[in-house]
């Protein structure tokens, strides 16, 4: 009787120790309103575009306005902010590969394998009869099917240089930086090929394509620490019908491929011969994978031509090595040689992903969150334009807008000419009995803040302080060495504009900035680096 007792004990001990991995086992804080009411449980998760987003006991992501929190909270939610997007605080290696860290949850194996080892060893002094062997079969099969359980979700932390291997041959309009929990992509959703050329029939709703603005707190997130999800959610007519699942290396978003009405756009017709258009807000994204970048020569074949929002790689014709693909799961990927997981982009459906094999968080819009936002300028309910087929579409002469020309029912003449100065976008609407100019006010026409190539130099020891600031800031210094090592301070605001530019100064007067976030960027003599600022 003894025996068994310390057999159960020992059965429960591997159970428990089995699941320390779980996640969300967490303090839970609790977030009160200007009231000082509770309103919601869980752990800070991020602060983007003004939202607070907190985990709750059972993982769900919640988002709360930050100025609907009470002083305390908003102070707390600045602070977690503050130490989470400090950029560069741990150095990563510079070399990139298809390899993703797998250390804790290999660390976690061992150490688990090391006490089935020990149970085993234990039973077996306490079994030296032969014929009480057969006790330790049960004990071996549950100790088995714990392990096996205990790690069906795959945890991975995800080199960040490999990421921006992927985007670096796009360095002159996508940046990139990235912080403890994402992996950040500025861009203005412009892609360097011709756009909307044989879009016919059903996908002409009459768009254009307007660059955006998905820099700094509105750039797109790719998840450093993606987790495999427990039942993957498909990608389908139902989920996801807004908004962008995933990020083409060239900084335009992927979006899902089938439409708002279910259908799907590829086959439908409503696409460009690159795979996009332009959606009701004038903003130009893909619906299928992006694998042109590779047959334009673009991008080597080797590397991830795409992210998905769940934080995993989409590759083309040949895996990470060269080799040809291998065989796809229901999920449109499979596990690479490297233990993880990565996505295929085919000719035919679903293109790209079948499901999200990571976990995500999907809004009740059906809506992918976090997600940039783009900002429409025309107010106008665009509808389909039967028999249209667009012939041309090619910048102005002044580098300040397209002209978009289009036949209709076969009949050439058609045009949408627009162009932007200021937050002022003129359209000139063309047909062959004349034309009609209409203006619209919107967003002013930002510049990606060229931050690519400097966010994976290691900090050399210089941190920002304070910040947040109100007056001044200045460089603290680990080693007053590196003083002659400083070639340029920049500093960016939230529109990617410079700000300010200077050689080393031992401060800076920053009073003369808004309220807001803010981008410093220090060139050194063999590298740079970016930090976010907080101006209060």
């Amino acid at each position: 009787m003894k025996k068994l007792t310390l057999i159960f004990t020992l059965m429960l001990c591997v159970y428990s120790y089995a699941h320390d991995l779980h996640p969300g086992q967490f303090p839970l804080h609790s977030w009160t309103n200007t009231q000082n009411q509770v309103i919601a449980e869980g752990t800070f998760y991020m602060l983007k575009n003004n939202l607070v987003f907190v985990e709750d006991a059972h993982l769900k992501i919640v988002q709360i306005p930050l100025k609907t929190l009470s002083v305390q909270d908003q102070n707390y939610a600045l602070e977690k902010n503050q130490r989470v997007t400090n950029l560069n605080q741990s150095p990563f290696d510079e070399k990139a590969s298809d390899t993703t860290s797998d250390e804790y949850l290999s660390a976690e194996k061992v150490k688990f394998l090391g006490f089935i080892l020990v149970v085993f060893l234990f039973c077996l002094v306490l079994f030296t009869q032969p014929k009480k062997v057969r006790y330790l079969m049960p004990l071996m099969l549950v100790a088995l099917a714990t392990l096996t359980y205990g790690f069906t979700t795959q945890l991975t932390a995800t080199d960040p240089a490999f990421l921006n291997s992927a985007f670096a041959p796009f360095s002159s309009s996508v940046s990139t930086t990235y912080d403890n929990t994402y992996f950040y992509v500025h861009s203005k959703g412009i892609p360097n090929h011709t756009m909307m050329v044989g879009i016919s029939n059903h996908g002409w709703q009459q768009q254009v394509p307007i660059p955006q603005c998905y820099i700094n707190d509105n750039a797109w997130s790719i998840p450093l620490n993606p987790v495999m999800a427990s039942s993957p959610i498909p990608i389908d007519a139902v989920h996801f019908t807004r908004g962008a699942i995933g990020i083409a290396a060239n900084g335009v978003p992927i979006f899902n491929y089938h439409t708002n009405t279910g259908v799907d756009s590829y086959l439908d017709g409503q696409l460009d011969n690159y795979g996009g258009h332009c959606g009701r807000g004038d903003d130009y994204h893909y619906h299928i994978a992006p694998l042109h970048l590779y047959s334009l020569g673009q991008m080597q074949s080797t590397l991830p031509c795409a992210f998905g929002f769940d934080g995993y790689a989409v590759y083309g014709s040949v895996e990470p090595d060269g080799s040809p693909m291998n065989p796809l799961d229901s999920n449109h990927g499979h596990i690479g040689t490297n233990g993880v997981y990565h996505y295929h982009g085919t000719s035919t459906a679903p293109y790209m992903i079948g499901n999200f094999v990571g976990q995500v968080t999907e809004d009740a819009t059906h809506q992918l969150i976090p997600q940039a936002t783009a900002h429409p300028v025309r107010t106008e309910n665009w509808t389909p334009l039967n028999g249209a087929l667009i012939t041309s579409c090619s910048p102005n002469t002044n580098n300040n807008g397209y002209n978009l020309s289009y036949s209709l029912n076969g009949i050439p003449g058609y045009a949408t000419n627009f162009s932007w100065n200021g937050s002022i976008y003129t359209f000139n609407y063309v047909t062959p009995s004349g034309i009609t100019a209409n203006n619209y006010s919107g967003f002013s026409q930002c510049t990606v803040p060229n931050l690519a190539q400097t966010t994976f130099g290691q900090n050399q020891g210089i941190a920002i302080v304070p910040n947040p600031a109100k007056n001044f800031i200045q460089l603290d210094l680990k080693n007053e060495s590196l003083l002659q090592n400083i070639q340029a301070i920049t500093i960016y605001d939230a529109q990617g504009k410079k700000v300010f530019g200077s050689q080393f100064q031992p401060q800076i007067n920053i009073q003369g900035l808004s309220k807001g976030i803010y981008w410093v960027k220090i060139d050194l003599q063999d590298t740079s680096f970016t930090q976010k600022l907080i101006v209060e």
